[in-house]
């Protein structure tokens, strides 16, 4: 059984998210907790909140014991890019891309 979490949209580019995927992934929920909440990365807020989705969704929709989760797999994923324009001299343009990620947290139980 597993217990999943999306985050849509987060206007976050996916570089930057990956590094605290990383940190986290095979991790026990509550040491994935741990971590995020001493990483001093923008990504880390957004993550704490994703881990504690996906507990509660572990927890209410599948009775899962919340003491015996773990992440499984979390990855990130490119979204829409928004694309804005900067000008610069002699009446140039420059195109600023204002990059989104889908994060995905997936949890199981360990037997």
């Amino acid at each position: 059984m597993e217990a999943r979490a999306y985050l849509r949209h987060a206007r976050i580019t996916p570089r930057k998210v990956k590094i605290v995927c990383d940190l986290i992934r095979g991790k026990n929920a509550g040491t994935a907790a741990a971590i995020l909440l001493n990483t001093p990365k923008a990504a880390s807020e957004l993550l704490i909140k994703l881990l504690k989705s996906a507990v509660a969704n572990a927890e209410n929709n599948h009775q899962m014991n919340t003491d015996k989760l773990y992440v499984s797999e979390v990855f990130v994923s490119p979204g829409p890019v928004m694309k804005r324009i900067m000008p610069r001299a002699q009446g140039r343009a420059f195109r600023i891309l204002k990059r989104t990620s889908h994060i995905t947290m997936v949890l199981k139980e360990k037997e």
